[in-house]
C-alpha cells in the first residue's frame, strides 16, 4: 500500500478528488490510502488563523509555522505524516516521472499545500524533508499540484491500473513521449488507421511505435533525447525503418 497524507486548509479538494475514478478504486482495493490534514486544526485561536503578515512588509500573508508544526506532530503521534514531509513551491525542484516512481517505491510520504504568498522559511528549512514544484508556474495553492503529485505516484502502484503493463508503455519511460493511439472504428470519415496495426505482427507493431515515440520525441522534446545520450544505433535504425514504412505506405 502506498500511504499519502495531506497537509492543506482545503482537505475537502483532496478527499473529493482523491475518492473519484481511479484513486478512489485504489483506495477501495487497500492499495492507497490518501488522507486529508487540515493545517487550520493546528491553530489556537477562535478563528482558526493560520497565516499572517511577512516580516520586512510586501503584499499576502505568509501561512505560520506554529500551526503547520502541530497539526504535522499531532498526526506523526497517531502514526500518520509518513516522511518525508515534501513542500509543494514553486522553488522546488521540478516533478517528472523519475520523481514519481521515487515516490511510489517509498511506500509513503506527505505532502504539504502552500497557499497565499508562501510558507514561512523555517518550515520548509526545519520540518520539511525536501520541495517540489509541478513547473514554472505560480498557482493560488499546492492542492493541485498535490493532486498531480498523488496521481502519478499511485498510478504506478501495482495494480492500480488493473494493467501493470500500461505503465511501461506511455510518456516519459525511458525518456521518450509515447507513441500515437488509435482505436475503433478503422476508418472514420475517410481516415484509416494504419495498417501495421491491424497487421497481427506484434514484433513490427512494437519496432514501428517505437519509431514514432523517438521521433515525437526529436520533434518536441530533444531534451529528452540528450538526456538519453543521443541516439543509439538501434535508435537510428528504427527511424530509418519507420521511414520506409511510410514511404512504402505513400508509393502503395
Amino acid at each position: 500500500m502506498l500511504r499519502i497524507d495531506v497537509f492543506t486548509i482545503f482537505p475537502e479538494l483532496i478527499e473529493h478528488y482523491a475518492s473519484s475514478s481511479i484513486l478512489g478504486r485504489a483506495q477501495d482495493l487497500g492499495l492507497l490510502e490518501v488522507t486529508a490534514c487540515d493545517l487550520r486544526d493546528g491553530a489556537h485561536d477562535a478563528r482558526r488563523t493560520v497565516d499572517d503578515t511577512p516580516f520586512g512588509g510586501g503584499a499576502g500573508m505568509v501561512l505560520m509555522p506554529e500551526p503547520i508544526y502541530t497539526a504535522v506532530e499531532a498526526r506523526e503521534a497517531v502514526g500518520g505524516a509518513p516522511r518525508p514531509l515534501i513542500a509543494l513551491v514553486p522553488q522546488g525542484p521540478r516533478f517528472d516521472q523519475a520523481a514519481a516512481e521515487r515516490l511510489c517505491g517509498l511506500g509513503g510520504f506527505s505532502l504539504l499545500c502552500g497557499r497565499y504568498e508562501g510558507i514561512d522559511q523555517r518550515v520548509l528549512d526545519d520540518l520539511c524533508d525536501e520541495q517540489i514544484s509541478v513547473g514554472d508556474v505560480v498557482l493560488a495553492g499546492g492542492e493541485l499540484a498535490a493532486l498531480v503529485v498523488i496521481e502519478a505516484a499511485a498510478r504506478l502502484v501495482p495494480g492500480v491500473l488493473g494493467n501493470d503493463a500500461s505503465t511501461t508503455e506511455e510518456s516519459f519511460q525511458d525518456n521518450l513521449l509515447e507513441h500515437p493511439q488509435w482505436t475503433k472504428p478503422a476508418s472514420f470519415r475517410g481516415m484509416e488507421v494504419p495498417a501495421i496495426l491491424r497487421s497481427g505482427d506484434h514484433a513490427k507493431v512494437a519496432a514501428w511505435r517505437r519509431g514514432l515515440s523517438l521521433r515525437a520525441t526529436m520533434e518536441r522534446r530533444p531534451d529528452l533525447i540528450e538526456a538519453r545520450g543521443g541516439l543509439s544505433d538501434d535508435d537510428q535504425a528504427l527511424l530509418e525503418a519507420l521511414a520506409r514504412v511510410e514511404g512504402a505506405a505513400e508509393s502503395g
